[in-house]
């Protein structure tokens, strides 16, 4: 018979000296310091900021380190950590247009003005290991190098396409968004609303959707109109000043998708748009938002319901957050002797039933 088993303190104890142990590693190895994490990992620290909602370099980076680099767990820390912080205000919305690039690509105009700017990106990388960073752990700086190279400033590149009214307009906005973090999720849900959920999104998921959509549920063809990558200031009106003052700078990874046209006979044929923008450099996961986003757009846009779950608000939105969804999937590894039992107690039962009616049917 199954006896429920209680956990003690002097276990639970041993278990966390045993997480730590595991965690630093062999000790004769140095210690792995938060500020490399940062600065050499800067794509996890990137995906943890974003998912986060949270942008902090530092933190994101102790994180990871506290979590042995698992990422959803280092997202979880900051999520639990952002719970704690004193909001005294909310920011000016910023400004991509003056963002400080770094990189900024387009797939839809080669000579965009402003010029394309490869910038740091794995896209011309042979994906071969290259042993030379496990011989000596540094590579040469490549010649005519320009991680150096002073930042621009440049122009949206749909904004050319808004200008002939070749693409849905999209004018400013000055209606305050709901704020996901301090309100619950109501569904059915506005862009704004559905834009933050998909912001803090799992990667993955939102990765696996948008790829569906290019395979035909809820067809969504797009090219990306412009993605990029860089700083841009914050800002923070301060009545008692009477003006804004600089926060800082975050740095954003922004997408601009240029979708399917749509028309009718009282509007000429336009491009339709979707929208992607996380923390740090996570390019990936602003190309799959922008997509998604697209895909959830079909009502606005007089689309037809294809059933596909990229156009399905409820499923999207209720299963893109990873911490919720660890939460409740890792629960099932905590104590359920009682609901266990009882369900064992009920398949005796059954058993019990079926062998006697067998056994009656046999004599």
């Amino acid at each position: 018979m199954y006896v429920a088993v209680k956990g003690g303190e002097r276990a639970i104890d041993a278990a966390h000296g045993w997480l730590d142990r595991a965690r630093r590693g062999p000790v004769d190895q140095p210690v792995i310091d938060t500020a490399q994490i940062r600065d050499q990992l800067a794509a996890g620290v990137a995906r943890v900021m974003a998912e986060g909602s949270l942008f902090d370099p530092d933190l994101a980076a102790l994180a990871i380190k506290q979590a042995r680099g698992d990422m959803i767990e280092a997202i979880f820390l900051i999520r639990a950590y952002r719970t704690t912080l004193p909001r005294f205000g909310a920011s000016e919305p910023v400004d991509t247009g003056g963002m400080q690039v770094k990189r900024r690509i387009s797939a839809t105009f080669k000579d965009a003005p402003g010029g394309q700017i490869l910038g740091p990106t794995f896209d011309y990388t042979h994906r071969l290991l290259d042993f030379r960073l496990a011989a000596d752990g540094e590579l040469p700086m490549e010649a005519g190098e320009t991680a150096q190279a002073e930042p621009e400033q440049v122009p949206h590149i749909l904004s050319f396409l808004n200008r002939d009214g070749l693409i849905e307009d999209a004018p400013p906005d000055d209606t305050i968004p709901p704020d996901l973090t301090r309100e619950p999720m109501e569904l059915p849900a506005d862009r704004p609303l559905r834009l933050q959920a998909l912001a803090r999104g799992d990667e993955g998921f939102l990765l696996g959707l948008a790829y569906s959509t290019q395979r035909g549920y809820a067809r969504n063809h797009a090219f990306v109109g412009e993605l990029r990558i860089g700083t841009v200031p914050v800002e923070m009106d301060i009545p008692e000043l009477g003006f804004a003052v600089d926060l800082g700078e975050v740095e954003l990874t922004e997408c601009e998708t240029v979708n399917q046209f749509k028309g009718s006979k009282s509007e000429p044929a336009q491009f339709t748009r979707g929208y992607g923008l996380t923390f740090g450099q996570t390019e990936r996961k602003a190309i799959a938002m922008a997509l998604v986003d697209r895909a959830l757009r079909w009502q606005e846009l007089g689309e037809e319901d294809q059933g596909a779950p990229a156009q399905d608000q409820e499923f999207v939105l209720s299963h893109c957050d990873n911490i919720q969804a660890t939460g409740f999937l890792e629960h099932i590894k905590l104590p359920h002797y009682v609901d266990f039992q009882a369900e064992l107690e009920l398949v005796r039962r059954l058993r019990a039933g079926t062998e006697s009616a067998a056994k009656e049917a046999a004599e």
